[in-house]
């Protein structure tokens, strides 16, 4: 430790780790927090700080642990839920990513002050349908799995019934048309396995609600869909929840905004509408 730095309080390395942020020199503003750290370890905002650091040089662990930190000084830190969540995310672990996410969210839409915008919404629901992605592709190769289980089954039962005809004949004369039935049946049978996932190969493909029909708060599909004068489609269950709970604004915009003043949005219900009746399955998304 230089003699400048040895002199330096807490504060002070915490500004210097800054300045060299905004100079995108993250391993020197690194360094910075982790002496503030090593003489105050009780801020969390010292370690969200070098989480950050971490983050941008894609050292997801160190994120973590340092976000996990600051959740412990502090577990209503929405930069400490949302970092940590974010760096999950990075490394696959969906379940506590979006558990993270989600309190963040929660807890930043409480407070209009707070670290709050459209970046951890967005990343919620990146978390989401990455979740959801990896649900699609394992039940996209369970059904894969089953077509081809079905038609070895029906080879297999076709070929036990060839092999018993020929040992229980010495001519293949006598057992030709037989053999010829087993082998069209099982044809007959593949046909049909293969005709009836044919008709549902639509479900084969990667399933997705786009964004636009999904609520901003809840991240769910939209029920009851309504506009705000800000020109923000919400579902209405959601929005008059925020309103009653949290405050009369808007969570997006911020602007003053009461229930009066919700207005349906006739065309998107009719538009969601439409886009159920043909994906059933949106039902659980």
């Amino acid at each position: 430790m230089s003699k400048m730095s040895a002199r330096m309080s807490d504060k002070d390395l915490k500004d210097q780790g800054n300045k060299y942020f905004n100079a995108n020199k993250f391993d020197s503003a690194i360094e910075s927090y982790s002496k503030a750290i090593a003489l105050n370890p009780n801020i969390p905002t010292y370690y969200t700080n070098r989480a950050l650091c971490y983050m941008k040089n894609n050292r997801w662990a160190q994120a973590v642990q340092d976000s996990k930190a600051a959740l412990e000084r502090d577990s209503s830190l929405v930069k400490g839920h949302f970092y940590l969540g974010t760096s999950l995310l990075e490394l696959d672990k969906l379940d506590e990513a979006i558990k993270h996410l989600q309190t963040a969210f929660e807890l930043a839409k409480k407070d209009p002050g707070s670290y709050y915008d459209d970046t951890i919404s967005s990343k919620l629901r990146l978390a989401r349908k990455k979740k959801w992605n990896l649900q699609e592709e394992k039940r996209i190769q369970q059904e894969i799995d089953l077509q081809t289980y079905i038609s070895k089954l029906i080879l297999e039962d076709r070929d036990r019934k060839m092999n018993k005809l020929k040992k229980d004949s010495d001519s293949y004369d006598e057992i030709s048309n037989d053999i010829a039935k087993v082998e069209a049946e099982a044809d007959k049978g593949v046909a049909e396995v293969n005709g009836l996932f044919a008709k549902v190969d639509d479900r084969r493909q990667k399933r997705e609600v786009p964004d636009y029909m999904c609520g901003k708060i809840s991240f769910e599909i939209l029920k009851d869909p309504v506009i705000t004068p800000s020109g923000i489609t919400y579902d209405r269950r959601d929005i008059t929840e925020h309103l009653e709970r949290v405050g009369h604004f808007d969570p997006v915009t911020r602007t003053k905004l009461t229930q009066d003043m919700l207005i349906p949005n006739y065309a998107m219900k009719e538009v969601v509408d439409d886009f159920v009746s043909k994906n059933e399955w949106s039902l659980y998304y």
